[in-house]
């Protein structure tokens, strides 16, 4: 017998989120105003999140697209920036949908820039065939749109609607008879655990694996260690997109700092507005490396300032952003109207952009790969959910296109939410049967304010992953003993968080071989003997958790790119082996499951 609501009807389903970005947040809100119970975690503030930080702001072509654009035009743009490894299915979803989640933003209290005739003012960025980036506050679409769904939450929490637990480090996903069916996380010193019909992970990426990264430090790929370790499959881990203009700081305020400061990304679309790249001879060399220069897809541009500066002897150095000639063409103070938050944390850090170059350089920005999930977000677990960053649709391919990540969270974690509530279309529809966000999803019963006492303390020798205990079933570097190893940065250190983004940076980030891959896949080996990464640690230091994550993940992401041979998208091997000689399909991708042994589907 099913269990009852206190009105004397079915409970509620109750839907556990993890994270609070721009998928979270948005899922959290659909499923309550569905009638689900919804717990939301997260594991600092509200505001701790990658969606925040976005600048350049979310694609879309809308009811009255730019004058020549079409959604067809949008799918074709994000194949092309994928370098032929999309799921084509997946994009048509993306970009066909757009157009409701942007709806159901607006409905959740976002308010997107508008021209002087009151129409949305639409950005164009690089590999885009068309202004199409909705974006609010200028240059802090993130934010705002942050900001708006974390009022809603609140207002929803005040409500009874939605119960959110700030400063929640989950550490393990609860399993019944195969099926995820709640989480453990660590609150105030205490380990504690709740339950629930499933899990949607929107724990975002995993920046924090590098030692440039334009994430906050909550990137530690939390969500796919979670869903490892309870069985899921990930996919497309070689893929780990580089943002090509980060500011770097003088070296001064570098050292003042101190060496956990976070480059600010300079927005795509301050390229997209004219801003050329300029070496440090003042020479303009983006033309030389691909027939769209500045606009070129941002793997392209990332790899070619790396490419650049090597030629000059330079490999650890970096290039120069003019925006100056923006400055010149839109007339006196366009730049800080239109990037008013990269104009003040320029200033901030001594650069007066509209009289000097910026100094920039690639920063680790955006994982395409992740938790391998359908088109609406079911992972290879059941009861587990995923959206946005840590999941991988297929939508952004080898190589994501600009402002397509805030689009994917909106659109599959809305389709995760009518998966959970059973909205899921047949195989043969056309067209998605997921109800308008502009409209919610259907309201199936009333709402009843939560208790707390889903709340409770988690088994203290419970087994959460159902015995999936066994090791990775692919071989990791074999060490003849643990401890130190020499890295190719010349020194024989211990595991520390500091060593791993080194590590990571130098063999597995721009650019990447065979030999730097094998080498990183040793040291990692060596160091999983002494810090284990597959187990959860039995530590109420929230930062333990992190660092196992992280290890772990850099162990999958080193994997994936030794197996891939051959340079694709933002996986780029200067040893790179013809395409027709390495695999019998190029665009082949590499699925791993802790459970299974490696499958290449």
């Amino acid at each position: 017998m099913s269990a009852e609501s206190p009105a004397g009807g079915p409970a509620p389903r109750r839907l556990i989120v993890v994270g609070s970005g721009i998928a979270g947040l948005y899922s959290a809100l659909l499923a309550a105003d569905a009638g689900a119970e919804v717990v939301l975690l997260t594991k600092g503030a509200l505001a701790d999140s990658n969606t925040y930080y976005a600048q350049g702001g979310i694609s879309a072509v809308l009811d009255e697209p730019a004058p020549g654009d079409t959604v067809a035009a949008h799918i074709a743009d994000t194949l092309k920036a994928g370098a032929g490894h999309c799921d084509e299915e997946a994009v048509r979803v993306l970009c066909t949908e757009a157009r409701l989640d942007i709806a159901g933003l607006e409905r959740f209290g976002v308010r997107f820039d508008m021209d002087d005739d009151g129409d949305p003012s639409l950005g164009l960025e690089a590999a885009h065939s068309a202004p199409r980036i909705l974006h609010a506050g200028g240059d802090a679409t993130g934010a705002g749109v942050a900001r708006a769904l974390i009022r809603t939450v609140l207002d929803a929490q005040a409500a009874g609607r939605i119960q959110v637990i700030g400063h929640a480090q989950v550490t393990s996903l609860s399993q019944t008879e195969g099926r995820v069916a709640g989480a453990n996380f660590l609150h105030d010193g205490r380990e504690l655990g709740v339950h629930g019909d499933a899990v949607l992970l929107a724990t975002g990426g995993a920046g924090q694996l590098f030692a440039q990264t334009t994430n906050p430090a909550v990137a530690t790929a939390d969500g796919l260690a979670l869903a490892w370790r309870a069985g899921a499959a990930v996919a497309d881990l070689e893929f780990f997109q580089f943002h090509p203009t980060c500011m770097v700081l003088p070296a001064d305020a570098l050292e003042a700092a101190g060496n956990g400061t976070e480059p600010l990304l300079i927005s795509e679309a301050v390229r997209g507005e004219g801003a050329i790249l300029l070496d440090a001879n003042g020479e303009r060399f983006m033309p030389a490396y691909h027939v769209d220069a500045e606009l070129a897809p941002r793997d392209v541009v990332a790899r070619s300032i790396a490419l650049h500066l090597a030629t000059l002897g330079d490999p650890n150095g970096h290039v120069f952003l003019d925006a100056m000639v923006v400055e010149a063409r839109r007339g006196e103070g366009y730049l800080a109207k239109r990037f008013p938050t990269i104009t003040q944390r320029t200033r901030e850090a001594g650069v007066d952009w509209t009289r000097e170059p910026v100094p920039v350089a690639p920063a680790a920005h955006y994982w395409m790969g992740g938790v391998l999930t359908d088109l609406y977000g079911r992972t290879s677990v059941p009861g587990l959910l995923a959206a946005g960053e840590v999941a991988c649709t297929g939508v952004q391919g080898a190589n994501r296109l600009a402002s397509n990540s805030l689009l994917e969270g909106l659109v599959f974690g809305r389709r995760a939410v009518a998966a959970f509530l059973g909205h899921v279309p047949s195989v043969d529809t056309d067209a998605p049967r997921a109800v308008s966000a502009a409209g919610g999803l259907p309201l199936t019963h009333a709402s009843a304010p939560l208790s707390h006492d889903f709340v409770e303390a988690a088994h203290a020798t419970g087994a959460p992953f159902n015995g999936a205990s066994a090791s990775i079933p692919w071989q990791l570097e074999t060490v003849p003993a643990p401890g130190p190893r020499e890295t190719s940065f010349g020194e024989a250190v211990p595991f520390s968080r500091v060593a791993l983004r080194r590590l990571m940076t130098a063999n597995a980030g721009v650019i990447r071989n065979g030999s730097l891959l094998r080498e990183a896949g040793a040291t990692l080996g060596s160091w999983a003997v002494v810090e284990p990464s597959e187990s959860v640690p039995d530590s109420f230091d929230p930062r333990e958790h992190e660092d196992a994550n992280l290890l772990l993940a850099s162990q999958l992401l080193v994997h994936a790119a030794r197996e891939r041979r051959e340079s694709l998208g933002a996986h780029y091997r200067s040893d790179s082996v013809p395409a027709d000689a390495a695999v019998e399909h190029f665009d082949k991708r590499y699925t791993m499951s802790r459970k299974a042994s490696l499958v290449n589907d």
